[in-house]
């Protein structure tokens, strides 16, 4: 499972021109699912998600969670952050080590609900749809994790 975590002062994302989902301050994640992954690296994904420190505390430091500060997660499905580019193999990336749709959403969606259950407002991309995403970069801010 790969994560790229973005701290944003806002972010929306759109599907055909409509407003689907919107955040006002938080974190924006796009989230790619690999073969293999399963509910433990969803679970642990969640946990790390809502308890990251990457947000200013009242001396600027970066001290304090999006629990913390009150802001809310825009989680996006991203099967490209699966796809791999290799040296030498040309310019075409490989996603063959992306997972299959239906289990992919599974995970995104379980990744959804332990975010919620860590007490972290939760909002939607449309999983396989092709998205459009405006967001207003913190710092700007970004992490690539894995799990």
């Amino acid at each position: 499972m790969r994560a790229l975590i973005q701290r944003t002062q806002k972010s929306s994302l759109y599907v055909d021109g409509k407003l689907i989902s919107s955040i006002p301050s938080g974190l924006t994640v796009f989230l790619g699912v690999e073969k293999g992954d399963g509910e433990a690296q969803a679970d642990y994904l969640a946990h790390k998600l809502s308890n990251l420190r990457i947000f200013r505390d009242e001396n600027g430091k970066m001290n304090l969670s999006v629990k913390q500060v009150g802001g809310e997660v825009l989680l996006v499905s991203q099967f490209s952050l699966a796809g791999k580019l290799g040296k030498g193999s040309g310019n075409r990336p490989d996603f063959g080590n992306a997972e299959l749709p239906e289990r992919a959403n599974e995970l995104y969606m379980r990744v959804t609900d332990k975010l919620r259950e860590e007490g972290v407002t939760v909002k939607n991309g449309v999983f396989g749809a092709h998205m459009f995403i405006e967001q207003q970069q913190d710092g700007p801010l970004s992490f690539v994790f894995e799990c």
